[in-house]
């Protein structure tokens, strides 16, 4: 196991923070990673990209003092390898023995743990609407957050619990008790504050931070359609209907209900110029259809996905702003560093939405990924109905999200 105690290594091994690794692979550098982990955790979730190679030799071949030459001849040892584990206590053991037989390593500190909490936040810059809107990136699971900005006042959409001190502009309190948090608020550094935390549905891969951020005295928001799914905080929070605006400054965000993904899918339409749709449309697939009534229910929300996509998304102008709330490892980000996309450059490449309907319910039915791990706990937990502390949460949601329908099945030609 990953978090069983090692062994202190007898030289001293240099720790890498995720932020450093993260910075190294978005500037092109090659990266090694050995990855220890067991693996089915390896194969199931990993750091990947194009200038990564990806080692997976599990911890426990390192544990007699004389490794086989055949696991050694799987390491480079013409270049640095960062070795990586869940926690960073393996990994630590392994560089180090690594390291006494000449090898350049280093580890990650913290493991995929720590990668879990690194959390960004770029300016969305092809936005056209009033104010500033800011797109919140989770590379370890591709989950997508965004931030709107204007006139002194602030709201966040798909906010993450585990980050919920990221969003606020006085945490001291919540960052005490936030294993999690970071050093600096983001509505703090922006001068604004947060006046909305708003969930497009009741999410399956991720722990909502509305009710964290409702409780500091934010007003939170959540779909009409989604209380019908049992939601035990209804009282607490705001519930909009199809229609509803609010305001952050002189921004209007209108909501628009579009269900599919879930019976309570929301999307919210930003000054007329951003449709942030939550699980409905990504820039590089659309919703699974299966995660609230199961195979059996998979069917009629997959036509009724088609409908939202086709009445009430893909009908607005062709440049209106699409970022959705996940993104795969298959997307390319845009030139400002985002996950969006325009609607007609969707259109251009997605040829799902492009299918009638009988087509279109076949295809994503056809090639579903594996549900998200945890799921069934996740929804219970931000239905309100499954108590779970900020360390559960944060270990209930490690993992791919896996909410997309296939990427390479619905991908135009």
């Amino acid at each position: 196991m990953d978090d069983m105690d090692f062994p202190t290594p007898d030289v001293d091994i240099e720790s890498v923070m995720p932020a450093t690794l993260k910075s190294r692979i978005d500037s092109g550098t090659s990266v090694t990673l050995l990855d220890a982990r067991m693996k089915s955790n390896y194969d199931e979730w990993k750091i990947d990209g194009e200038n990564i190679e990806s080692i997976n030799v599990p911890y426990f071949h390192f544990l007699d003092e004389d490794i086989d030459d055949d696991v050694l001849a799987q390491v480079p040892d013409d270049r640095e390898v960062t070795v990586l584990c869940a926690k960073g206590g393996a990994s630590e053991f392994v560089a180090g023995s690594l390291k006494e037989r000449g090898y350049d390593v280093n580890h990650l500190e913290e493991g995929m743990n720590g990668w879990a909490r690194i959390y960004e936040r770029v300016e969305v810059e092809r936005y056209n609407g009033g104010g500033t809107l800011y797109q919140y990136q989770r590379p370890s699971s591709g989950c997508l957050g965004y931030l709107v900005v204007d006139g002194g006042e602030a709201a966040v959409i798909d906010p993450l619990r585990a980050f919920t001190d990221r969003y606020l502009e006085d945490t001291a309190e919540l960052s005490s008790a936030n294993p999690v948090s970071q050093t600096r608020q983001d509505a703090d550094e922006l001068g604004a504050a947060l006046e909305y935390a708003i969930d497009t549905h009741i999410h399956a891969d991720h722990i909502s931070g509305v009710r964290n951020l409702a409780e500091a005295g934010v007003e939170g928001v959540v779909p009409a359609a989604a209380v019908d799914r049992g939601v035990t905080y209804a009282d607490d929070v705001t519930v909009a209907d199809d229609g509803d605006e609010f305001q952050v400054g002189n921004v209007t965000i209108e909501t628009i209900y579009t269900p599919g993904h879930t019976s309570g899918m929301t999307s919210y339409l930003i000054d007329g110029e951003a449709l942030l749709t939550g699980d409905g449309l990504f820039i590089e697939s659309v919703a699974r259809p299966d995660l609230e009534e199961g195979d059996a229910g998979a069917e009629n929300a997959a036509k009724q996905l088609y409908e939202s996509l086709q009445e009430r998304v893909l009908s607005l102008p062709e440049d209106t702003l699409i970022g959705g709330a996940h993104v795969s490892d298959s997307a390319v980000p845009a030139d400002d560093g985002t996950y969006t996309a325009t609607i007609g450059d969707l259109e251009a490449n997605m040829a799902a939405l492009t299918m009638d309907e009988a087509e279109f319910v076949e295809l994503i039915l056809s090639d579903m990924p594996p549900r998200p791990a945890n799921y069934e706990e996740i929804i219970a937990t931000n239905l309100g109905q499954q108590e779970t502390d900020d360390e559960e949460a944060f270990e209930l949601e490690l993992g791919p999200n896996n909410c997309a329908a296939s990427q390479e099945s619905l991908a135009g030609d």
